[in-house]
């Protein structure tokens, strides 16, 4: 018996990277298509949820900047007005005993105390010493941290924080991935900063961002939906999966019905792809990859921002004070990320836990996102993580003893991060290629496991690019060439870069003869199956 319907391409996930696919193939107007999800509503891991007090959270720190005009183009379609959009410079500090030093931490040692400024600069010494002699690469990252940044500013800053980020020693970890995430510093300017007492100014790719004015990053995303045919759209139980057949090439969802397909464009985590697949030799190759778990927990307080938050942005805390490793001032993004000052909320608590008058008053309000990670190498106390990470802000002086607490948000999320751990590079280029023989393009932020390209900007394109190969045979860059995509000196002259897919998708016979829109040549992870059920890759970091 065939399928109930059969399509061209299949995609199956509504976060950006199956959103990214569905935009390019609507826009080549060819194949035919359909994409589900088993939520009720696009976004993936780059959702939005809302409080019953109005308070908004992401699923995690997510904020826009671009290396790719086709994503800024497509996301301005969706969200076209001024005030669609808020952009901000970024305002980050590292908490350090006390202090808040501007990010990133390796540049502004001139922060520190004396000691530790002497320690971080002989350390920086030794590296750069290092670095000139050593004829290989570093084994892991860990090395690659003592070469770059040496004993003093591992110890101090990149161990520890790390380690609470990714739940894994960074002894576990590889380097390829860190591309523009990492600061290398210049010892130079570190060491004329620290004479001169100076800071560095803003590093790195999002120094400056936006952030969309309503609803959060979740937002983005359902209006990027909204603009492709609803016809086209399954979620719920329609777009559920329970068992993808890879050689009758038929998907069977939660409801009983079935799909038919060509090709399977798949942002579901890949061990679950496994899975549903039912593939022996696919399911042991998932065995080696690791990701960890990621709770995002919110605290809505009553008050003016106090002068002490500012306009910050993210902050990262790599102490043990607190059980948190990043917090965002989510009611900094947007006015509209709490409820508005003439909303009644009651009182919770006070955030040391004393009990106080629960009658409804109005604000203002402001808010905190915290993430902490979790693996088997480090658990976490989860029944008691929304009160330890209230005294964590106490401790670190981020809220008072006798702030207001009007509203709090707790939520896991089981694949939160793709470890880039030693073994990963070994089992994609075995894994992936596998899949693709089989007609299934496995990507997304756990559909590819690369974290380095795991932004909603890469994730959208690894969507497009996926689409385009197939089509058309088209090189997957954000997928294959990492580190060139991330090059920031290569960005300009890619946005730049634009051609014309119609003579390509015409030699493939599926275009139906109107002229195509161009896109640049050189261009999260969503989870479809349902639940938290026990993975083939490990949680072991």
């Amino acid at each position: 018996m065939g399928a109930d319907i059969n399509v061209d391409v299949l995609v199956i996930g509504m976060g950006p990277t199956g959103l990214g696919a569905a935009k390019r193939l609507n826009q080549i107007n060819g194949p035919s298509w359909l994409i589900v999800d088993s939520s009720d509503k696009a976004g993936g891991l780059a959702s939005t949820d809302v409080t019953d007090e109005g308070f908004l959270y992401d699923v995690g720190g997510h904020v826009i900047f671009s290396h790719y005009k086709y994503f800024d183009d497509c996301i301005d379609e969706a969200l076209p007005k001024d005030d669609d959009w808020y952009t901000h410079q970024r305002i980050s500090y590292v908490r350090y005993k006390g202090l808040w030093v501007p990010y990133p931490f390796q540049n502004n040692i001139s922060i520190l105390t004396k000691d530790d400024q002497v320690k971080a600069v002989d350390g920086l010494i030794d590296a750069a010493m290092e670095c000139r002699v050593s004829n290989t690469k570093p084994k892991d990252f860990d090395q690659w941290i003592l070469r770059m940044l040496g004993q003093g500013i591992a110890d101090m800053f990149m161990r520890p924080y790390n380690f609470k980020v990714w739940a894994v020693p960074t002894t576990k970890m590889q380097c390829e991935w860190l591309g523009e995430r990492v600061a290398a510093p210049d010892i130079k300017t570190v060491v004329n900063n620290v004479i001169l007492n100076k800071v560095a100014g803003n590093w790195g790719p999002n120094a400056t961002f936006r952030f969309p004015a309503r609803d959060g990053t979740g937002g983005i995303w359902i209006a990027v939906a909204d603009t492709l045919p609803k016809e086209k759209k399954r979620f719920g139980k329609q777009g559920e999966v329970t068992k993808v057949d890879a050689e009758k090439k038929v998907v069977t969802f939660a409801d009983g019905t079935t799909i038919g397909y060509g090709k399977l464009v798949s942002t579901m985590a890949v061990d679950h792809l496994a899975e549903k697949m039912g593939n022996q030799e696919v399911q042991t190759l998932t065995k080696g990859l690791h990701y960890s778990t990621t709770h995002v927990v919110g605290v809505g307080l009553r008050g003016e921002r106090p002068e002490r938050i500012g306009d910050k942005c993210w902050l990262y805390f790599p102490e043990d004070n607190c059980p948190f490793y990043r917090a965002t001032i989510f009611s900094n993004y947007s006015p509209y990320n709490q409820p508005q000052s003439d909303a009644k909320l009651p009182t919770l608590y006070l955030a040391d836990g004393t009990k106080t008058s629960s009658e409804a008053k109005e604000g203002p309000y402001w808010s905190i996102m915290l993430e902490v990670s979790e693996s088997s190498m480090k658990p976490v106390d989860v029944e008691n993580l929304l009160k330890d990470s209230i005294q964590g802000l106490i401790n670190t002086e981020m809220i008072k003893p006798e702030d207001e607490i009007v509203s709090t948000y707790h939520r896991a999320f089981d694949h939160g991060y793709p470890t880039p751990s030693l073994e990963r590079e070994g089992v994609l280029r075995e894994l992936l290629p596998k899949l693709q023989d089989m007609g299934i393009y496995s990507r997304g932020r756990f559909g590819s496991w690369r974290y380095e390209v795991g932004n909603q900007d890469h994730s959208f394109m690894l969507g497009v690019e996926a689409v385009d190969h197939i089509v058309n045979g088209a090189v997957e860059l954000t997928l294959n060439y990492p580190d060139f995509v991330n090059t920031r000196k290569n960005t300009e002259r890619r946005l730049a870069q634009s051609f014309n897919f119609a003579s390509s998708a015409q030699s493939n016979g599926i275009h139906d003869g109107t002229e195509l829109p161009t896109r640049e040549r050189a261009s999260s992870k969503v989870s479809t199956s349902g639940g938290h059920s026990r993975k083939s890759s490990k949680q072991v970091k």
